[in-house]
């Protein structure tokens, strides 16, 4: 809703004010929005102005003298030159542009009618502005005179100076002196260049004559170079001939300035923010020095810089506070001279109230304020209009030091007002526009404009309003009409509303209305208050290694209905990451977790999560640090070199964010292994030094790595190469050792010094040997190997021995002594005494008397114990069984020996044993263990099951350990159930008893059978089958007696002859045509048992055909058929079974091969043709 008062549109005058300040231009514009409601007047206003000085530089095209202008009515355009009237459109040379005040100079001609200074002036019927004064400069091209120069003649240590007289020309200037070869002279202390281009020598010496002294000035901005006419320079010797002690002696003499050159005082004025040069160059013999100070200060400005050799002293943009005195001291052996500068530092104007453009209703006092400071003080000059004050009086004004004050403003005052403030260093030029008028409020603010807040945060509503005099704006809630008030309700200068700790009540429609003198208007707006976005799993700090990927997590929650313009970004170090998904980026968002692929050291920083919608943002932030191996350290220096030892100082490289641990210091020497590095010391990670022990004679090189808690990193670059002198050896060889391979030898080994050990040339070693249970003297033998073999020793007698290592340098420390003793023979005498303590039926202990120690002739190693079995007493057949063998280290005299078999007869003999060998056996000993319980069946097995019966079969133990008194026969019934029947036992006396028939069982039960082998001392260990009992009586049950006998396996090897030739006959005979109905016959007969054995069916073959058992008959879980076999091969085949000697598992094997031969032939009769 919009409302405006009854008052009608009438034309108010409108001023538009212009600020000026170089080029910087700043008015108050009318909005176009004011324009669409009220017919408003604009002063004119300049937008656009060429620079305060414009070069015209040969190699531009053209120069655009350029004044553009806004207002209402457009202005108009008018140019001064020189202070006078230029009006561009009378030459036809230049170029106008439409409605503007710009003109453009062609570069096609003389420039130099152009050269001047010009000013814009933009007017309409409401006023004038005006431009600052714009300088056309044309510059000539510099050229140095042609001149002729004569030599410049000098006496040897004279000063002498050449004239450069460089042409003007558009600054900057740059001067060269140089060689007609393009070869510059060389500068020092005695030769250098002033800063007016001339070049000065402290004094002449013979190498200064030369023809071609060129002086060459440089303009960059135009462009160009010139070069003045080579000058010569003679410069004339003393030679003497009576005293050549003194030629070309150049006589000495104290300093005297050459540049400045006058009196001994001098003065310079700045502009502040020029750069202060002052220069001293002086001459004498010896060339002098120039020292520079301030007085009244210890030292020189911070900005200040010596250069030239110390005779330039500059100091960049100078201050007010870079003023004073400087003094300048040139001196020498012989003397000094002095030179003060007194530096003045003055300043172009500048604002201290700059003119502000104003817009006031009409019958107010306006005040126009315009001051500015400089040194020297600036003068100021007011226009009105482009037209000095006081051509234009007012009666309503006065000028008041420096305000122009309006009393009681007319809409005809308005006005652009210019200040101008100027010095000789400078002009600035402001243009304030006064408007003076009355307009009813305007609200620029779009009607119904909605706002969003996010609860508990601040809100703003806009109100933006033009009108004049000012308007009173308020602010209402909905229907009512009381305005907003609370100290959570703010209405700021331009209009708008500020909520603070925006509530859900908050939630609503507003209206601003803003009302003045001449009116009012209203504006309303919606304010929708939203729930806060909030960061709920913020990223964590987090410590990568370098080279895997990190992952960080930000889940944040918002505002529902900014599903579609919620957006979570990540930053890095306050900068947006971009993320493009290519192969090649690194970063990966998904589900609000950042991934990085493939850390590296510049991923290290701090990553932002940053959840944002509309109306508002949450930020979470965590520290990334990439952890790495240590850098390699820098820097490394050996000092304090001695014969053995050195110092070596590094500086650890970055460690990464892991704390070094420890460093590690390598060497490689170029003799004996060069390029090989070895470790040489580790130091802990607080140090930076370590002293190095070193060897003799090595050429050392070194290299530093540190050690962190993520791995060793690179070594450091490497040292310069240190060589020790050669010494004697600092050790003996170690680990000596002693053996007897021989009985009257002696073995002497020991562990060489390492190469980088001999610290010198011509090692070898001196081995000293002596018998130590006699008194002789020691014998010695010189070599370079590490072994020495002593002949014709007595055997196993106690030798001294010491090795001492020598080189050319000397010998090595006073070595160690060891003892050792000499080759070792077999023991010569057996243990006497041997007895054997049977324990229990596996076990027995045998005893003996230990061998002397005289008799041993070497180190005792123990005693062996070897023993074998004679025969078992179960059979009075004797077979020795394999020999073994029981080790007892030490001087033990007793031993347990494991591991016999029960009932048995052995015989076993002692020996003793030293590091050559054994020595002879014991009497034998012979001894018998006693019985013990038998070993497990190796058959057992269920061979008939009926419905009441089973028949069990089993062989006997191999070692029955003893003699055999029957069997212990177990079952219980362990149907499908928890359950388990009671456990029955059948003793069976008869130790020749291997089958055993179980009756009144029940009927298609499961049952388990166990057995155990028994001797006196007890029985054995047991074995176990199942079987389940069947339905019916089995047809197995009707051969089952017979199945054992001789001539039923004959039987049965007949009918299955038999049965192969009949099957061959109905092959044939179907073949030929014939046709035999399975179908009908299976119909007549579905009964096996029915059938019988007739010939008629005998080729047919059904699935109720009797089949093997398929697996193991050991487990019979299922009921067996009626016509099955209780026999099948499947049964035995892979047991290792001992049969009875009365054949009848071979009369069972024959029935069953009928059976598959019935089979496959019937198979083939199947097949159709």
């Amino acid at each position: 809703m919009r409302l405006q008062s009854s008052l009608g549109c009438v034309p108010v005058l409108c001023l538009i004010t212009c600020l000026c300040a170089f080029y910087k231009t700043a008015a108050i514009d009318i909005p176009l929005e004011v324009l669409g409601h009220v017919n408003i007047e604009q002063l004119p206003t300049i937008t656009a102005q060429s620079p305060s000085s414009l070069i015209a530089f040969p190699f531009d095209e053209s120069f655009p003298m350029t004044c553009e202008a806004k207002g209402n009515p457009e202005p108009e355009f008018k140019w001064t030159k020189n202070g006078q009237e230029f009006d561009p459109s009378l030459d036809p040379r230049l170029m106008k542009e439409e409605s503007s005040g710009t003109f453009v100079i062609p570069n096609n001609g003389n420039l130099t009618e152009y050269q001047g200074t010009y000013r814009c002036y933009a007017s309409n019927k409401l006023g004038t502005a005006i431009s600052k004064e714009i300088e056309f400069i044309v510059p000539h091209v510099p050229k140095f005179p042609k001149e002729t120069l004569d030599p410049v003649e000098v006496e040897e240590g004279q000063p002498f100076t050449l004239k450069c007289d460089p042409p003007k020309g558009i600054p900057p200037l740059q001067i060269y002196w140089m060689t007609i070869s393009l070869q510059h002279i060389e500068q020092d202390e005695r030769v250098s260049m002033g800063l007016n281009g001339d070049l000065y020598f402290s004094h002449a010496v013979e190498k200064d004559s030369r023809k071609d002294y060129c002086c060459f000035a440089a303009f960059p901005r135009i462009r160009t170079i010139v070069q003045k006419n080579a000058m010569s320079v003679i410069v004339k010797t003393n030679k003497s001939v009576i005293s050549p002690e003194t030629a070309n002696a150049i006589p000495q003499r104290r300093p005297s300035l050459m540049l400045p050159s006058g009196g001994g005082r001098s003065e310079v004025q700045l502009v502040k923010g020029e750069d202060l040069k002052l220069e001293c160059i002086a001459e004498g013999v010896p060339t002098p020095q120039v020292e520079w100070v301030k007085m009244g200060s210890k030292q020189l400005p911070i900005k200040a810089k010596l250069e030239n050799h110390g005779k330039l002293l500059t100091v960049q943009r100078v201050e007010l506070e870079d003023s004073g005195k400087y003094m300048c001291k040139a001196k020498n052996t012989h003397g000094e001279a002095v030179h003060y500068f007194t530096v003045t530092v003055e300043g172009p104007p500048e604002w201290v109230s700059e003119p502000e453009s104003q817009l006031r209703m009409i019958g107010s006092d306006v005040l126009i304020k315009c001051s500015a400071s400089g040194t020297p003080l600036p003068t100021v000059i007011w226009r009105v209009n482009g037209v000095p004050l006081q051509d234009v009086p007012a009666a309503n004004r006065k000028v008041l030091d420096d305000t122009i004050v309006l009393h009681n403003a007319k809409a005809s005052d308005s006005a652009v007002y210019q200040c101008e403030v100027s010095n000789r260093h400078g002009t600035l030029l402001s243009n304030a526009n006064i408007m003076i008028m009355n307009v009813r409020p305007v609200i620029l603010t779009k009607e119904g404009e909605d706002y969003s807040a996010v609860e508990g945060k601040g809100a703003m509503m806009h109100c933006k309003v033009f009108s004049s005099p000012p308007s009173s704006i308020t602010w209402s809630k909905d229907e009512s009409s009381e305005s907003l008030e609370g100290p959570r309700f703010a209405v700021h200068d331009n209009g708008s509303l500020e909520i603070l700790s925006v509530e859900k009540e908050d939630n609503g429609q507003y209206t601003c209305v803003a009302k003045n003198t001449e009116g009012l208007s209203a504006v309303e707006a919606m304010l929708y208050v939203k729930d806060p976005t909030r960061i709920v799993v913020p990223p964590v700090d987090l410590q990568i290694l370098i080279g895997t990927t990190a992952q960080l997590s930000c889940l944040a929650e918002y505002d529902k209905s900014f599903s579609n313009d919620f957006e979570l970004l990540w930053e890095k170090d306050d900068m947006e990451i971009a993320l493009n998904y290519t192969e090649s980026s690194r970063y990966f968002v998904e589900d609000g977790i950042l991934q990085i692929i493939n850390v590296s050291h510049m991923d290290k920083g701090v990553y932002t999560c940053v959840a944002r919608t509309p109306v508002d943002q949450q930020t979470a932030s965590a520290l990334l640090t990439v952890l790495d191996v240590p850098d390699a350290p820098e820097y490394l220096v050996l000092s304090e070199h001695k014969s053995k030892s050195v110092k070596l100082k590094w500086i650890p490289g970055d460690d990464h964010n892991s704390s070094t641990t420890e460093f590690i210091i390598e060497y490689e020497e170029s003799q004996w292994e060069p390029g090989n590095w070895k470790e040489l010391l580790r130091v802990p990670g607080n140090h930076n030094s370590a002293i190095l022990k070193l060897h003799g004679h090595v050429d050392y090189r070194f290299r530093v790595s540190g050690v962190n808690a993520v791995g060793r990193g690179l070594p450091s670059k490497l040292t310069e190469r240190y060589k020790t002198p050669a010494a004697a050896p600092d050790k003996n060889p170690e680990n000596i050792k002693i053996e007897g391979h021989l009985p009257h030898e002696m073995d002497i080994n020991w562990e060489p010094l390492l190469p980088i050990e001999h610290n010198g040339p011509g090692l070898e070693y001196k081995v000293s040997y002596r018998r130590q249970d006699v008194e002789e003297d020691w014998k010695e033998h010189m070599g370079k190997r590490h072994s020495f073999v002593v002949k014709n020793t007595p055997t196993f007698v106690p030798y001294e021995i010491k090795i001492q290592a020598r080189n050319h340098q000397g010998w090595g420390p006073e070595p160690k002594i060891v003892t050792g003793y000499s080759g070792e023979d077999f023991p010569s005498a057996a243990p006497e005494d041997v007895a054997v303590e049977v324990m229990n039926s596996s076990v027995v202990k045998v005893s003996w008397t230990r061998v002397h120690k005289d008799k041993l002739h070497g180190h005792l190693g123990g005693y062996r114990v070897n023993w074998w079995r004679l025969r078992s007493l179960v059979d009075s057949k004797k077979s020795h069984g394999e020999k073994q063998t029981l080790t007892v280290p030490g001087d033990r005299n007793h031993a347990a020996v494991p591991g016999l078999m029960p009932f048995s007869e052995y015989s076993l003999i002692v020996m003793t044993f030293n590091g050559r060998g054994n020595g002879p056996g014991s009497h034998p000993v012979n001894f018998k263990t006693p019985e013990g319980v038998p070993e497990k069946n190796p058959v057992f097995r269920v061979t008939d099951v009926q419905k009441h019966s089973v028949s069990l079969d089993w062989a006997p133990p191999v070692e029955p350990n003893g003699i055999l008194t029957g069997y212990l026969l177990e079952y219980q019934l362990i149907n499908e159930t928890e359950e388990v029947g009671p456990l029955q036992t059948v003793d069976i006396s008869k130790p020749d008893t291997t089958k055993w028939t179980l009756r009144d069982l029940e009927s298609v039960s499961k049952y388990k059978f166990y057995l155990r082998s028994c001797t006196t001392v007890g029985c054995g260990p047991v074995v176990s089958e199942e079987g389940t009992t069947t339905l019916e009586t089995s047809l197995a049950s009707i051969h089952g007696g017979i199945s054992t006998q001789g001539w039923f396996i004959g039987l049965m090897c007949a009918i299955a002859f038999l049965t192969l030739i009949v099957l061959i006959a109905c092959f044939v005979n179907r073949n030929k045509g014939g046709k035999y109905s399975v179908k009908e016959k299976e119909d007549l007969h579905p009964d096996v048992e029915s059938q019988g054995m007739n010939d008629d069916t005998f080729c047919e073959y059904s699935d109720n055909d009797e089949k093997p058992l398929k697996g193991s008959q050991h487990s019979l879980s299922r009921e067996i058929k009626a016509g099955d076999s209780g026999d099948s091969l499947v049964d035995y085949g892979d047991e290792d079974v001992q049969f009875n000697e009365d054949g009848s598992f071979i009369g069972e094997y024959a029935g069953r091969k009928e059976k598959r031969a019935s089979t496959e032939i019937k198979a083939t009769i199947q097949t159709p043709a």
